[in-house]
């Protein structure tokens, strides 16, 4: 099973101020793992960078242009209380985007089975005219949009376990019955969306709220009986993981007790979805995951799954 890795070091350009958990040593902890010997057969190529206008499959004109007119040209400028962007935070989000945007090409021409992309900023909180909670441009939600548009994709799951509720994807696919977003999430927690009743205009909105403490077997029970019975039914043509990894229990960010296998367990059961109603077609997309220890663990057992392991 050939697997598509897609990076660039622009993501380490995403600079933040000492102390913030965004840090560039993530992409340095997801590119150590990866440098093991059972790695060796991934296909590795480097994200392009987005033209301006592809970003604006989800969000407005405006949204995109204000962000690129902000863009500093030394230190930072402040979005909210936890999102900045420094001299080479559009560089990195617009390759985050192309990268998205590629892996989900490279996909659906079959030139492989799967992909996972790492780059930073994440996206999953950028709603469709506000960037917060780290997240600039909404990678998981462009590479959706771009499947239908492009390719034709009659409906697209995005599941995403982060330990925080994406907000910014439920916001954009909240009245579009070709999108299904299905998230497990802690609540209560940051940024305080996800309850169950959030269903979306067409009931294609899954929120399987998790609680502090709940470790591996209860992520498991629920993410068989919340989510993947509904994607079932749903019968995606493509799956987009917004793959967080900061319900690790080493994460100093949340609270949930999960470990690498489950996360290893999680994509595995995905990918028996995928290759029942999608010819196998699945795409993840970093989001969170805090602990270099507990992302590095994280990604090796998700892309080990990806990889047919």
């Amino acid at each position: 099973m050939t697997t598509l890795y897609v990076s660039h070091p622009s993501a380490l350009d995403h600079a933040m101020p000492e102390g913030h958990p965004e840090r560039a040593d993530r992409i340095r902890a997801v590119e150590r793992a990866l440098e093991d010997e059972r790695f060796a057969g991934l296909l590795r190529g480097q994200a392009p960078k987005a033209e301006p206008s592809v970003p604006t499959l989800v969000h407005p004109v405006p949204y995109v242009q204000a962000l690129i007119e902000a863009s500093p040209t030394d230190g930072y400028v402040q979005i909210d209380g936890d999102t900045l962007l420094s001299p080479g935070t559009i560089e990195a989000a617009l390759r985050g985007v192309g990268g998205a945007v590629h892996a989900i090409d490279a996909v659906m021409a079959g030139e492989c089975a799967n992909a996972f992309v790492a780059m930073r900023p994440p996206g999953h909180h950028a709603e469709r005219m506000t960037a917060m909670g780290f997240c600039v441009f909404n990678n998981a939600a462009i590479a959706a949009r771009h499947a239908r548009e492009a390719h034709g994709a009659s409906r697209v799951a995005i599941v995403d376990w982060d330990v925080h509720h994406g907000n910014g994807t439920q916001d954009i696919f909240w009245d579009d019955r070709a999108v299904m977003y299905a998230s497990t999430h802690e609540m209560p927690l940051f940024p305080g969306t996800g309850t169950t009743s959030e269903r979306g205009n067409h009931d294609t909105i899954v929120n399987v709220p998790l609680r502090a403490g709940d470790d591996g077997p209860v992520f498991r029970e629920a993410f068989e009986a919340g989510i993947l019975r509904r994607l079932d039914a749903f019968a995606p043509d493509l799956i987009i993981i917004s793959a967080g990894f900061d319900a690790h229990h080493l994460d100093p960010l949340g609270h949930v007790e999960l470990t690498e296998a489950d996360f290893g367990w999680a994509t595995r059961r995905l990918m028996e979805l995928a290759h029942r109603h999608a010819g196998g077609r699945v795409v993840s997309v970093l989001e969170g995951g805090y602990s270099l220890k507990g992302l590095g663990l994280s990604v090796a057992a998700h892309v080990d799954a990806l990889m047919g392991r």
